[in-house]
């Protein structure tokens, strides 16, 4: 099952990079790319920074806000796409510092560096690999961030386990992701096009809090929470598809909608002296 999933958010991702399209969520079938953009945190002077192509409206929040980057620092993006933590992260590190963008889909690899190359960085390395095994050295990484990627994977304990591993002792872990207020329908969990619509694949709050404790992180603080108002909306695509394939009503699909998930911003810190184990 993991195989599958990992198979059918490559190929979902794979063809938002090639078509320049998002709506994770039918929060953003209303809006433009930057209109999205705003709604969950980023300034119009960091969307205007930005080369054009960047912003695909896949957030679910900004986690630079709270992530103290420095100059000199290395920053690491999970599941970077086609790279607006990135490039924002490369602005605030600075010529000594460097950022590393990992994803697991080759189609926003590319297009992350094409995008790399209209403004010149040369301070940012994308990387094709999978968050729960990162192609990254370990204790060699000051801030990992990420934005509502976490949820996609179908193993979260082994992502936070490789942030934990490549971040310094002192390092500083800075997620924005969607969880789950209460448990879905089974018939929603089970569902392959729920789970690549950022829907059957999140976590229970405190599983996820859960998760990032057992990783080794301390200092586990839930900084932002905004409810997602519409998680089973009935024009979004990826509920079109759930509604073909399973025997759901629109109007069951409508009647869960509202109280199911949240959008959080969680930090956390790996510690100082790192973790014996024998």
């Amino acid at each position: 099952m993991e195989k599958k999933i990992h198979e059918a958010v490559k190929e979902r991702y794979g063809n938002i990079a090639s078509s320049q399209t998002s709506c994770c969520s039918s929060s953003c079938c209303d809006a433009t790319a930057d209109e999205q953009a705003k709604r969950i945190g980023y300034s119009d002077e960091e969307l205007q920074s930005l080369p054009e192509g960047a912003n695909l409206s896949l957030g679910c929040g900004n986690p630079l806000a709270h992530a103290e980057i420095k100059p000199g620092d290395t920053v690491l993006d999970l599941g970077s796409g086609a790279g607006i933590d990135c490039f924002l992260a490369a602005k605030e590190v600075g010529t000594n510092g460097f950022v590393i963008g990992v994803d697991m889909t080759p189609e926003m690899i590319e297009k992350a560096n094409q995008n790399r190359e209209k403004v010149g960085l040369d301070n940012i390395d994308f990387r094709l690999g999978h968050i729960e095994d990162l192609p990254v050295e370990s204790n060699s990484v000051d801030v990992v961030i990420s934005n509502c990627v976490i949820n996609l994977s179908p193993n979260k304990q082994e992502v936070f386990q490789e942030a934990f591993r490549v971040l310094k002792p002192g390092g500083v872990l800075m997620i924005s992701d969607i969880v789950l207020l209460k448990k879905l329908p089974r018939i929603i969990r089970k569902s392959v096009d729920a789970y690549v619509g950022c829907i059957a694949g999140a976590a229970k709050k405190e599983d996820y809090i859960a998760y990032i404790h057992h990783a080794g992180f301390t200092a586990i603080d839930i900084l932002e929470e905004r409810q997602v108002s519409d998680v089973f909306p009935e024009d979004d695509p990826i509920i079109q598809k759930v509604v073909k394939r399973l025997p759901l009503s629109k109007g069951k699909i409508k009647r869960m909608s509202g109280n199911y998930a949240e959008s959080i911003k969680v930090r956390a810190v790996k510690s100082g002296l790192e973790l014996v184990t024998s």
